[in-house]
């Protein structure tokens, strides 16, 4: 059976529930789009038969995260009213790793920005050789998000994840795996079937056992991303007012070095 809530479909089968995000042409991350999963795998994991979920998406790539040349509050990097040190898309990102059920992700293509951080909310990456990571965010004169100075470094290390952070560089499947952002590489037209194989294989388990490890594993996940996320956009809403991040956002769109003045 499936069902869809906006740009989310939902496919169950047995004990595994396919989540996949379609929002073409490259997934870009919203906040209707993120509380729409946030709900998917919420109510998912209330539905006392879902016991593993697979997170994939369609298309070429698997998320290019929040479409910068919009304005802040079209994307949820505006301040709340109710909130100036926080904001909803980062609302969301609190509930999406605050979820029970485990979650393997299937990274077809790029993963950029937000949405490396979106593949941060799994416990399993599995991707195709075609995969990119990139935390570009100070080629775009910007500040990282969606929890990423803490999900990345507690899962790759520190020295990685500053060169991933502070370079901007794009790291490929094969050099994800080997420091540890992935944990398997399979050929692109296998990789959804791999990733619901292995999500049947926690599935298998005791339900009640495999939570309860995974919330041991999680249970300071949600809060640390909270508070990360509050410093990240504290640092964002200072550096979207510099000509930098005008320079870069620009730069990036037309596939060129930023001319950085540093104001």
């Amino acid at each position: 059976m499936t069902t869809r809530i906006g740009d989310i479909h939902i496919e169950r089968h047995g004990f595994v529930a396919t989540v996949t995000i379609d929002r073409p042409p490259v997934n870009s991350m919203s906040v209707d789009l993120m509380r729409d999963l946030a709900d998917a795998l919420e109510e998912l994991g209330k539905d006392g038969a879902t016991r593993a979920v697979v997170l994939a998406t369609r298309g070429k790539v698997f998320c290019a995260g929040a479409d910068l040349t919009r304005r802040a509050d079209e994307i949820g990097i505006a301040a709340r009213a109710d909130s100036p040190g926080t904001n909803p898309l980062y609302d969301q990102a609190v509930r999406l790793f605050s979820t029970e059920l485990p979650i393997v992700a299937a990274i077809q293509g790029a993963a950029v920005g937000a949405g490396l951080g979106l593949a941060m909310v799994a416990d399993v990456r599995i991707a195709s050789p075609e995969a990119r990571f990139t935390a570009n965010f100070v080629k775009l004169g910007f500040h990282p998000g969606f929890g990423l100075t803490y999900t990345l470094p507690r899962l790759i290390g520190r020295g990685p994840a500053e060169v991933m952070f502070l370079t901007g560089a794009r790291v490929d499947a094969e050099e994800a795996r080997r420091i540890g952002l992935v944990n398997e590489i399979v050929l692109q037209k296998d990789l959804l079937a791999a990733a619901k194989t292995h999500a049947a294989s926690i599935a298998e388990n005791a339900p009640l056992a495999v939570r309860s490890t995974r919330k041991t594993l999680r249970s300071d996940l949600a809060a640390s991303v909270r508070a990360a996320t509050d410093r990240e956009f504290a640092e964002q809403q200072w550096l979207m007012k510099t000509d930098d991040f005008r320079e870069g956002v620009k730069s990036v769109n037309e596939r060129r070095p930023g001319d950085f003045k540093g104001c």
